[in-house]
């Protein structure tokens, strides 16, 4: 859940057990569920509350705070695509003449 393996929350229990006493854990743990409980609620109430003002078509891409990242806003704008140059029409020479530049020679 928060990145703690089996052994890692054992060992912290372990270390609960040893700092806090027996005496006091189970008050301690009494108020930790409370916080859980308290904290889901709260959770819950929020979602519903977000869901009564504002309803089912929520564009939550659009409301996304990551879009404002400046370096995105850079790299998007630097990754443009070109635009694609303007056809060169071919310049056809005269028949039967060779193409001479007077200013080349």
């Amino acid at each position: 859940m928060f990145g703690i393996n089996p052994g890692e929350f054992a060992v912290l229990a372990l270390v609960a057990i040893i700092v806090i006493g027996p005496e006091r854990l189970p008050s301690y743990s009494r108020q930790l569920r409370e916080w859980a409980v308290r904290g889901r609620q709260l959770w819950q109430q929020g979602k519903e509350q977000i869901q009564t003002e504002v309803g089912d078509d929520i564009d939550w891409k659009a409301l996304d705070p990551r879009q404002y990242d400046p370096r995105r806003i850079v790299r998007e704008a630097l990754y443009e695509p070109a635009k694609a140059p303007e056809p060169v029409k071919p310049t056809v020479p005269v028949p039967g003449r060779a193409p001479f530049d007077a200013d080349a020679t």
